[in-house]
């Protein structure tokens, strides 16, 4: 699943690839896909992509007149590549963008000079892959409300926000029962999170994923927020470094604990135990984390 991480990859580098093309193409070989009618996919050409920033585990595209929303849900990825290059197995939307005269001037610092951003006088190509079309892309025109899912009044703040301080922390957490894990992953709780990186800040934190909010100690509280935006911080510099060019490929292999099951833990040595409720796979060390 992309989490905040992932995501912040791609808003930072499409938005430096793309901010100030205007769309000249637009195709849903998935149409379900997308969450509008053909009537509006096809307005999208001619307008100005303006900016492109994520906000939980979406990623919002503002144009000059409406609005585009990726939600990747599980296995949604994006792919940036030149018109006639290969198509990805299960691609769902493409959106083609023209040249411009320049780049945007509040790119992103690390996408500067990137050898992989497109010329500015080529075409430029996003894709869309899901294989299982759990993921969403929704159309929003001027003038029409349509609900997202997720994106609403109950999304918390992002991990990674300078306003998300230890106080705020602290604030929000009481709000919140439950396990540790189930807590970090609750997008209305702070958003971005999902299962690989909960694995990663509770390691970080030395806390087991299934201990309640309630048995935390002031202190623990406060080793959880730091971890928290560590581990996001260290993610995302370690992303910048490994993803470029493949954005549709998923970097997890570095991860300290996350679905390294039966491996020792890098940190004290003990095999790391791993379980699957609902399916879903959580990572942690007995010998380090309590």
């Amino acid at each position: 699943m992309p989490e905040l991480p992932d995501l912040a990859i791609v808003a930072d580098a499409f938005h430096a690839a793309l901010a100030g093309r205007r769309i000249v193409s637009t195709a849903a070989p998935a149409p379900l896909a997308i969450r509008g009618t053909p009537a509006e996919l096809a307005r999208l050409v001619g307008q100005e992509l303006v900016t492109l920033r994520r906000r939980g585990k979406f990623l919002l595209v503002d144009l000059d007149r409406d609005r585009i929303v990726f939600s990747p849900m599980l296995t949604g990825r994006f792919q940036l590549a030149a018109p006639g290059a290969t198509l990805p197995s299960k691609t769902a939307v493409l959106i083609g963008f023209g040249p411009r005269a320049r780049g945007p001037r509040d790119q992103a610092t690390w996408t500067r000079r990137a050898t992989w951003l497109p010329a500015n006088d080529v075409l430029v190509e996003v894709r869309y892959r899901d294989p299982t079309q759990m993921g969403k892309v929704y159309i929003l025109p001027a003038g029409i409300e349509r609900p997202v899912p997720g994106l609403d009044d109950e999304l918390g703040p992002d991990a990674d926000d300078p306003a998300l301080t230890l106080d705020v922390w602290r604030q929000r957490i009481r709000r919140h029962p439950g396990e540790l894990k189930n807590l970090l992953k609750n997008q209305a709780f702070v958003a971005g999170i999902g299962n690989a990186y909960s694995d990663e800040i509770l390691h970080a934190a030395r806390l087991l994923p299934f201990r309640k909010r309630s048995s935390l100690s002031a202190d623990e509280v406060d080793v959880l927020h730091t971890a928290t935006r560590a581990t996001i911080d260290n993610a995302i510099d370690e992303l910048r470094d490994r993803v470029p060019p493949t954005f549709e490929k998923q970097a997890r292999d570095w991860l300290a604990v996350h679905d390294k099951g039966g491996q020792p833990c890098p940190r004290c040595g003990t095999r790391i135990s791993e379980v699957k409720p609902g399916g879903f796979v959580t990572s942690f060390c007995r010998g380090c984390q309590h």
